[in-house]
């Protein structure tokens, strides 16, 4: 089974000099990351979970940010 590639980022190397192209790449990155989590966390309980398959890790992440992003929802509509 081959991995599945989602996204159209491409990896780019790691080199001695630093790239002000890549270099804003990385700042909208993390601007957009920090936009998607406020309060830096994604509703995502802290602990051990055992997942029989990523599959299942991945459903369990998305119902958990789905219900964050709804609490956040009601909050901002009050």
């Amino acid at each position: 089974m081959s991995p599945r590639r989602v996204g159209q980022r491409t990896e780019q190397p790691i080199i001695f000099h630093a790239s002000s192209k890549l270099f804003r790449q990385g700042i909208r990155f993390n601007d957009e990351m920090n936009r998607m989590m406020p309060g830096r966390h994604l509703g995502i309980p802290i602990g051990v979970t055992h997942f029989k398959s990523h599959e299942e890790q991945n459903k369990y992440d998305l119902e958990c940010l789905a219900k964050h992003m709804a609490r956040i929802a009601l909050e901002n509509k009050m």
